[in-house]
């Protein structure tokens, strides 16, 4: 198959394959070690307030500080909703399926487009 190469490039290509060949052998013998992190996140018992927030309370606060969710920008109801539902699919939030009207009728009156 190579036989028509010059000698020099065969020895060439020859000296690079053994090359590539030690590197992996190299990768290979060293695998990649994985560390544990800790992470430190804020503590906060603020809650929500006001009608409605029962649902909001016992569903996000899991996962979702107060003050994270009052930080976000005024979304449309049609954008609430769909953010609460990608959290129960995207993420798997252990949402009850009774809450998230209640949920979203609360993101909607106070962080909702005015």
């Amino acid at each position: 198959m190579f036989r028509h190469l010059p000698p020099a490039v065969i020895v060439i290509l020859g000296t690079l394959l053994g090359a590539l060949s030690m590197l992996s052998v190299a990768r290979a013998a060293s695998p990649v070690e994985l560390k544990p992190v800790k992470v430190d996140l804020p503590e906060s018992d603020r809650m929500f307030q006001g009608s409605g927030a029962a649902a909001i309370n016992n569903n996000c606060l899991a996962c979702h500080s107060a003050g994270m969710v009052l930080n976000q920008p005024a979304l449309s109801r049609q954008a609430w909703t769909a953010e609460v539902n990608k959290m129960i699919t995207a993420y798997k939030a252990p949402v009850a399926p009774e809450d998230v009207g209640a949920i979203v009728d609360y993101l909607d009156r106070i962080k909702g487009e005015k």
